[in-house]
């Protein structure tokens, strides 16, 4: 059978990035992708013009009608919006036996905010004790820990602030850094150093969401959490230098890239 997984998240208008990214990972990475919509956005190239957060209401009754019936292998979650989203999601994951990769969504591509600020204390304390693994970037680990990372040797010491609110795993992703995009991915006892060329290409729209996703994709194949990270990794290197331009602003990465070879005449 092929693996569910569902991806809790918002909606980009523009394809590049949330619900239309997790999806597209989700597809080329051979599992059977369903969604929980959480907000709405009007979004493009160039940032979002507006987001609306869907009703709690509205969220419980997509999850409960897609994992009661259908059931999944593995659960991803991106923007939450409000606290009160953040909580709810956080105790449905927590009754579901599934690993859940959680990507603490702060804010977009372009800097507009994703997660209300009250909303903060509710993924310390709510959404991070349920991750198998979380994901933050640098901004957000900044948000949630106060740790502001500027050299890969503080990559540890984020990973210990992130992994102290309770997450199995955390992934802290140094793509913010000079050099080679290194992260480091611990449980607090290993450690694993994953790094990959830096490519020169400004887009890269969707990269935190597709990494989370193809994580979640590895897991539900019945890959450890090591081989999962590794393998989405790999992914999504190539996703980001294979993005292309899209509108006048950010364009995505690539969730293709894969597919577009000179055999098959899609290059």
């Amino acid at each position: 059978m092929i693996p569910n997984v569902l991806t809790v998240a918002g909606s980009d208008s523009g394809g590049g990035a949330g619900i239309q990214a997790d999806l597209k990972t989700m597809l080329a990475l051979g599992v059977h992708g369903m969604s929980v919509v959480t907000a709405v956005t009007a979004q493009n190239s160039l940032g979002v013009q507006g987001a609306w957060e869907l009703p709690v209401e509205a969220v419980r009754a997509q999850y409960r009608s897609v994992v009661d019936d259908i059931g999944v292998q593995a659960i991803k979650t991106g923007m939450l919006a409000s606290a009160e989203l953040v909580e709810t999601v956080a105790e449905l994951i927590g009754g579901t036996d599934a690993p859940a990769v959680i990507d603490p969504v702060g804010v977009s591509k372009h800097g507009d905010p994703l997660l209300a600020a009250s909303a903060l204390d509710s993924v310390r304390t709510k959404l991070l004790p349920v991750a198998t693994v979380a994901t933050p970037n640098l901004d957000e680990v900044a948000q949630l820990t106060g740790v502001h990372v500027e050299a890969e040797e503080q990559l540890r010491e984020a990973a210990a602030a992130v992994l102290a609110y309770g997450p199995r795993w955390v992934l802290i992703k140094g793509g913010h850094l000079p050099g080679d995009a290194v992260d480091l991915l611990t449980d607090g006892a290993e450690e694993h150093w994953l790094r990959a060329p830096r490519h020169d290409n400004r887009h890269t729209h969707g990269t935190g969401c597709t990494l989370a996703s193809a994580i979640a994709s590895g897991l539900a194949k019945g890959l450890s959490v090591p081989e999962a990270v590794a393998a989405a990794k790999e992914y999504v290197t190539g996703a980001i230098k294979a993005g292309f331009a899209l509108g006048e602003g950010i364009g995505p990465v690539d969730h293709g890239w894969r597919f577009r070879t000179p055999e098959l005449g899609l290059d």
